[in-house]
């Protein structure tokens, strides 16, 4: 596994502090414009929000601001562009739909577990 940075850490440890599901990191280097995406599931538009809410306020605090916001104030897939990082928050049926793992099928994952730790899936 190659080294995760600490942006990507953070975002992910905001995460599964907020209570996010099914978090999932992929290594978009060579394949896109991003290097990371961070993926996670909320399970509804308020909580989708409120882990939106808190990553940006993490992130401030880090000196990170976000390039752009978007699907607010739906809340149904929020993409947080970070530069290096693109966080998505979904709600399932979003997730399910847009299938961001299955169209990126060659992009190495890592999952986050419930200690926080990030591992290869």
């Amino acid at each position: 596994m190659g080294r995760i940075p600490r942006i990507v850490k953070v975002i992910a440890e905001t995460i599964r502090a907020k209570k996010g599901k099914d978090t999932l990191i992929m290594d978009m280097k060579g394949l896109t414009i991003t290097d990371y995406f961070v993926l996670t599931t909320a399970n509804s538009t308020t909580h989708a929000g409120a882990i939106m809410e808190e990553i940006e306020k993490k992130m401030k605090l880090r000196g990170y601001y976000p390039l752009g916001i978007e699907g607010v104030p739906f809340n149904h897939w929020i993409v947080m562009d970070y530069g290096d990082v693109i966080a998505h928050i979904f709600l399932e049926e979003f997730r399910e739909l847009y299938d961001l793992e299955h169209l990126w099928f060659d992009a190495p994952k890592y999952g986050v577990e419930d200690d926080g730790e990030i591992g290869e899936r």
